[in-house]
């Protein structure tokens, strides 16, 4: 059975589409507007009621929330394509830590980003300045942790590619190409060595390829 992903164009389907490609596992998209509200319609919520993006169906089986879908694959195809969650219980506990810190940390501020230098213009909504100062500062001092740790491993977990550096793809994306904030990454030597490092994989490569950032 084929797995069907939701909204392909968008940054959290994304987050699903790369680790599907890593695990080699077949799949095909559905085209979901966001733009026009196509989340919020009825059929949509019959799939995901909160109206978000993304959903997958597997057959009978329908997965929302992209980082439980993540955990969902990589464990069900453990021992299959790229193992995403480490070879022990402690390198596994590492990667669900930093897949927490991704989701806690890093993702809020630059998600703010998103929101106002890039969507709420293109939406006719206002900018908030100040959210955008403090996200900004928020983002800078997480990285200074990443810096740190990227100091003595090549990736985040350890010194294997994971669910945990995975994770930061679409929206380390929209950090470093759509927002002009990309020295917030190259002033440190670690962080941006990592991020050419998991930017350049063949799966992410193949998901700018093939579905294109709406903005």
């Amino acid at each position: 059975m084929v797995v069907k992903v939701y909204g392909p164009d968008y940054a959290c389907p994304k987050r699903v589409i790369v680790c599907l490609i890593e695990k080699e596992i077949e799949f095909e998209t559905v085209h979901v507007d966001g733009f026009k509200g196509e989340h919020k319609e009825a059929e949509y919520l019959k799939l995901q009621p909160f109206g978000l993006l993304p959903v997958i169906q597997d057959g009978d089986y329908i997965l929302y929330e992209s980082r439980a879908i993540l955990r969902y694959y990589a464990e069900k195809y453990k021992n299959q394509g790229t193992d995403l969650l480490g070879k022990t219980i402690e390198e596994r506990g590492l990667v669900e830590q930093w897949l927490e810190v991704e989701a806690h940390n890093f993702n809020p501020p630059v998600y703010n980003l998103v929101m106002n230098i890039l969507v709420y213009p293109l939406v006719g909504l206002p900018s908030d300045p100040k959210v955008i100062e403090e996200s900004k500062e928020k983002v800078g001092k997480v990285l200074d942790i990443y810096e740190e740790r990227l100091s003595k491993t090549k990736y985040l977990a350890g010194d294997f590619f994971s669910l945990a550096d995975l994770s930061h793809l679409p929206f380390g994306h929209y950090l470093l190409n759509s927002m002009g904030l990309e020295n917030i990454v190259r002033e440190r030597k670690h962080v941006s060595a990592w991020w050419d490092d998991i930017s350049n994989r063949p799966s992410w490569k193949k998901v700018l390829e093939l579905y294109k950032f709406p903005m």
